[in-house]
Formats: C-alpha cells, structure tokens, sequence
C-alpha cells in the first residue's frame, strides 16, 4: 500500500470520525437552556432605557429640575446615578448578547431587585417628584414615564423569568474559574455593599455621614437601591463561580469605576476628600475595579480555553504546531 492510500484511509477515518461527533455536538448544545426569546428583548429594552436615564443625568446634570422625575441639586450624586445607569447599559446589553441562559443571568437577580427597590422610594417620595401643573408638560411626561417603567419592567421581569425556568435544559460545565482571592474579595464586596445599602436605605438621616458626599433621605435611599443591586450581583457572582458567566458584570464594574472617577474629577469640591468615608470610597472603587478587569480576563475565549485545558495540558501543547492533514489529488502516474 503506497503513501497515497494511507493518506486516503486516514482521511476517511477522520472524516467518519468528524461526522459521528456531530450529532453528539448538536445534543451537547440542545442539552443547555438557550436564554428566552422574551426574555433577551426585555434586557435590551431595559438598556435602552437606562442609557437613557443615564444621559440625563451624567450629561445634563444641572438640569435635572427640567430633564428628570426629580431634582438633584448635588452634582455629585447625579452623576453617580447616571454613572450607574450607564454601568448597568453594558451589564443589560451583553447579558441580551448571550445564547445560553447561564451566561446571561447575572443580570436578572441585580435589575429584578433595583427596579423594586426604586419603586419603592419613588412611591415614598412622590411629593418630591415632578408632577401638577406647576412643572412644564414634558417635565412631568418624563415623570409619568419614569413611575410607568418601574412599575412595568418588575412585573414583565418576573413573568419572563418563570417561563425561563420552565425552558428545558441545564448548565455547561464551569470550565473558567478564578483564583480563590478573588471569590474572598467578591465576598467582601457583597457583604460591605449589601450593609450600607440596606443601611441607607433603612435609615438615611441617619448615615448620610458614612457616606463621602452629602445626601437628601431620599437619594440616599435612592443610592442604596444601587448599592443593593451591586451587592447582589457580587453575591450572584460567588454562585456562578466561573469567569464566562460574569463577563457582563465585569465590563459594568470596570465602566462603572472609570465613569465614578469622571465623576469626582468633574466635582472635586462636593467630594469630601480627607473623610474617613472619602477614603474608604476610592478604596473599594479600586477593588472593584481589580475584580472586574481579572474577571473579564479570565472570561475571554481564548483565557477560559486555557482554565478548560488546565496548566499541564497548556505546557505541552505550547509551542507545538497542530498536526493538519494534507488532502492532495491522487497520483495517477502509478495507475
């Protein structure tokens, strides 16, 4: 048997073997809950939406008294909410991106749980907010929209999320981890953000101190909506334990850090810089951003195929050229 009819037979051996695997591949996707249909528009919707609130605010933020269902009169916080906003566009929008439910999640336990909460303090305060026939006819469209949309996007986001779980289907396997330093930090992060969200929330005359700029009650309790939600996605985060499933909330904790530094860099005399709490803040505003940039590393393609190959694998095949079958024309000269 000559070099061509071994090149032949090894050729169909693959090309056998190609096609059995792919019935099997086609059950291994099949086998995964896709993100719903539903579901995906909602999200980009809500980014929408966001990008929106976060316009009004990060960039008209003197105007808030015409261009927002309430009137901020600290520039600092406005551009903290707007700042938020503009995070949680990255957060909504990449979760829609994704196929699977798994990689998508990590945002719908955060927004379920700020859209409810912000209801909540704008039905508390609805004295403060832009309605009567005191306020311009578009000031008060923009008010009536904002109650409309969180009223709304809760009670949608519940609905799709129970028919979400009903879509058959499980989890890929973890295949991108992290470093057990990062889970201990993400840990701290849910606790710390968990505590003064609930506490400004509970209680806002109260620690308006602990915070590093000053706050009316109800953006305070405005902000701990905020510090919730980030709270959850840290803790959501422990859960998923794998890098691919987080990469829409590590690109908002990074975009979020970078907009919070603009923010302060905008207005340096509102922040309280020599406070315990001024210190504390730029503090955690790096941790977040260490925990975002080595999350979103990990959870890239070609990162998480190495987490997936492991060390010892990665070194031996490094360096090392793929071995490709040459298909060529048969010699006919022989025949």
């Amino acid at each position: 048997m000559d070099d061509n009819a071994v090149r032949y037979a090894e050729s169909d051996e693959l090309l056998t073997e190609q096609r059995s695997r792919a019935p099997q591949k086609r059950r291994w996707a099949a086998a995964h809950r896709p993100l719903a249909p539903g579901l995906r528009r909602l999200l980009c919707t809500a980014s929408v939406l966001v990008l929106l609130a976060g316009i009004q605010l990060f960039v008209f933020t003197g105007q808030t008294d015409h261009y927002f269902a309430f009137t901020i009169t600290n520039p600092l916080t406005a551009t903290f909410l707007g700042a938020s906003y503009w995070a949680a566009v990255a957060i909504e929008a990449l979760a829609a991106r994704q196929a699977l439910w798994a990689n998508a999640r990590i945002a719908t336990p955060a927004v379920l749980v700020f859209t409810v909460l912000t209801l909540a303090v704008t039905l508390t305060h609805l004295g403060q907010l832009h309605l009567g026939s005191r306020f311009p006819a578009g000031t008060q469209l923009v008010t009536v929209a904002w109650i409309a949309i969180y009223l709304v996007v809760p009670t949608l986001m519940l609905i799709l999320l129970i028919r979400q779980a009903r879509i058959p289907g499980g989890d890929p396997p973890r295949l991108a981890g992290l470093p057990s330093w990062l889970y201990a930090l993400l840990g701290a992060q849910a606790i710390i953000l968990l505590g003064m969200g609930i506490a400004l929330l509970a209680a806002p005359g109260q620690v308006e101190s602990l915070w590093p700029w000053k706050l009316t009650p109800m953006l305070a309790q405005a902000t701990g909506a905020w510090l919730i939600s980030l709270g959850v996605a840290a803790g959501h985060a422990l859960l998923e334990r794998d890098a691919r499933r987080l990469r829409p909330a590590a690109v908002g904790n990074v975009l979020l850090v970078v907009l919070l530094s603009i923010a302060i860099a905008r207005y340096p005399r509102q922040y309280e810089w020599q406070s315990v709490a001024g210190i504390a803040y730029l503090i955690f505003l790096a941790s977040m951003l260490l925990t975002g940039t080595v999350g979103l590393a990990r959870g890239l393609p070609r990162a998480a195929r190495q987490s997936a190959l492991g060390p010892a694998t990665t070194r031996e095949t490094k360096g090392k050229r793929p071995n490709r079958t040459i298909n060529r024309q048969p010699d006919m000269r022989g025949t």
